[in-house]
């Protein structure tokens, strides 16, 4: 699965958090995640940049501001679901993600999990993805 078929499913399964998500859709979503948050931060500071000197320099700033705020927003709920699904593909229940909440160990345990291999055949989450 490349960039834009992640992309896609991960949008189009929106707040769906059954079934199961393979690596590549989820880091390649991930890694979308990236590129538009810098992307929208290299655009509000090319807009602030711009009206830097003038009165506007406040309203550059902040139009690129609600534009990052807008996406991020947005792409909140799938990025949880695909989390879950993420989880469930190897094996685990989505509650796993409150690990988060343990500073420094739960996001290392985390990690582990999303880089973990998925697990082969059908699980209590579902089939296996397609590749």
């Amino acid at each position: 699965m490349g960039l834009k078929e992640a992309v896609v499913s991960v949008f189009s399964k929106y707040a769906t958090f059954s079934g199961r998500a393979t690596r590549s859709e989820y880091w390649f979503f991930y890694l979308f995640n990236l590129i538009m948050s810098f992307g929208l931060i290299a655009v509000c500071s090319i807009i602030g940049a711009i009206f830097k000197g003038m009165d506007g320099a406040a309203g550059g700033y902040m139009v690129g501001t609600i534009l990052y705020w807008i996406y991020a927003i947005a792409a909140f709920i799938p990025g949880l679901a695909v989390s879950v699904r993420r989880l469930h593909d190897t094996g685990r229940s989505g509650f796993n993600l409150f690990w988060v909440f343990l500073p420094v160990i739960g996001a290392i345990l985390l990690l582990v999990y999303f880089v973990t291999a998925s697990n082969p055949g059908d699980n209590a989450y579902g089939p296996e993805p397609e590749k």
